[in-house]
């Protein structure tokens, strides 16, 4: 796949995507990085720990959140994208799920887009992903958890936005696929969903993990605060990685980079006879 005039090559490695999220109330890192200079400086900080993209959202997701207009969500994510890719050579994903986001985006220079909705949020979003021609993350949302089968309603639901991109134009390789931790899951389910990412990684599409601080972590490993759960986030990077997943979106890049490089080594070394 080609991101940005990279290419991910996953047969050979585990890449990291580093969270920028240059918004006031982001449940783990809101306020840090609102103005450009502080932004800047820690998407270098990022780059130099090893990440091989930077997602930038300009709207927090976390439970409780208040939606931001596009106009607001613009101002904020639109010059960062700017000096981002006039500062550093690294692919940029723009996280949103509205249509005029992704386009100005794009146009300012964002290689892929990544929506939290899987393309059914927002009836004009397929469209912008195939008229750029650019890769995007679909992750797997839904308003309710009201399941018949978990596992099996996540492949649906998945299969669903699949196919919203396909028949928008979106090709088969600009397709990654996300199971949505911490989105209409309770506790059981995302630990459910990390015991059983191998059907998400099953279904042909590079597969990436947002596990990074959440709220399932901090309950497992008994860490109110986010930023005291990363031990808990590697250990989520290195089990998705043997599942098969092969992007990793994280806060702190550092720890994981190594994580991913141990779980690398093991699961592509052969075993001696």
């Amino acid at each position: 796949m080609e991101i940005g005039g990279r290419i991910f090559d996953y047969d050979k490695r585990t890449y990291i995507m580093g969270i920028l999220n240059v918004t006031p109330d982001s449940f783990s890192d809101g306020g840090k990085y609102t103005s450009i200079d502080n932004a800047l400086k820690q998407a270098e900080k990022m780059i130099l720990e090893g990440a091989d993209i930077l997602d930038i959202g300009g709207e927090s997701t976390r439970p409780g959140h208040i939606p931001v207009s596009a106009e607001e969500e613009l101002e904020r994510v639109i010059p960062v994208i700017e000096a981002l890719c006039r500062r550093f050579d690294i692919p940029v994903s723009i996280d949103t799920y509205k249509s005029r986001i992704a386009e100005e985006a794009v146009t300012s220079g964002a290689n892929l887009i990544n929506d939290i909705w899987g393309f059914k949020k927002d009836p004009d979003m397929a469209g912008v992903a195939a008229r750029h021609q650019i890769p995007c993350c679909l992750m797997h949302n839904r308003q309710e958890m009201n399941y018949n089968n978990f596992l099996e309603d996540v492949i649906t639901d998945l299969g669903q936005s699949i196919s919203i991109a396909k028949l928008a134009g979106v090709k088969d390789e600009n397709i990654i696929l996300d199971p949505g931790l911490g989105f209409a899951k309770d506790y059981h389910m995302n630990l459910c969903m990390m015991k059983n990412l191998d059907i998400i990684c099953n279904m042909g599409y590079p597969v990436l993990l947002g596990a990074s601080r959440k709220r399932f972590i901090g309950t497992a490993t008994e860490e109110t605060a986010p930023e005291s759960r990363d031990a808990g986030t590697a250990a989520t990077t290195t089990a998705a990685i043997l599942k098969g997943c092969r992007i990793i979106r994280v806060h702190n890049v550092a720890i994981n980079k190594k994580a991913a490089m141990m779980a690398d080594c093991m699961r592509i070394r052969q075993c001696l006879s």
